[in-house]
């Protein structure tokens, strides 16, 4: 991805015909990317989820910490839909009276951005260079692995499943 080039906005469809379907998932320059409709706002992030693929299009949504996130079906991560921040919830140890509190892992599924032009509703693709997670199921090889998984019956890849949430 280059910083450098300016990103195209591509035209996703009206804004109100996006409102009622609340969910989307189109292919922008070869990348599925799946654009949200939550609490007056949009949405786009990509379509797999950074953990093991699996597909956040049928996530529920949880506000945590204030902020609005999509959690995982398969393994119930949370990600943060603004930024695409990983969360997970910990206790410290160390303290007197351990208490669970939300830490963030950083930021793990590529974000896109969503533009309203007259009522038309845009998506630009995030030219951000740095490698972000859910880059590797939109690489090749990503692909691969979950057209095999697939193609064995299983409904997603699963090759990070032994993480902890």
């Amino acid at each position: 991805m280059d910083e450098k080039k300016p990103s195209r906005m591509y035209f996703i469809g009206k804004k109100e015909d996006l409102i009622q379907a609340k969910r989307t998932t189109v292919t922008l320059d070869g990348r599925d990317i799946l654009l949200l409709y939550h609490q007056r706002t949009f949405y786009a992030m990509d379509l797999q989820c950074y953990h093991a693929g699996s597909t956040l299009e049928t996530g529920d949504m949880e506000e945590i910490n204030s902020k609005l996130c999509i959690v995982c079906p398969k393994h119930k991560y949370k990600i943060t839909l603004a930024e695409g921040e990983g969360l997970y919830k910990a206790t410290n140890p160390t303290e007197k009276v351990p208490t669970p509190r939300w830490y963030s892992k950083g930021i793990k599924q590529r974000v896109h951005k969503v533009t309203e032009v007259d009522e038309d509703i845009f998506v630009s693709v995030s030219t951000c260079p740095v490698w972000i997670e859910s880059d590797y199921y939109q690489s090749e090889k990503g692909r691969a692995e979950l057209k095999k998984a697939q193609e064995s019956g299983d409904a997603e890849a699963d090759v990070n499943a032994d993480e902890d949430v």
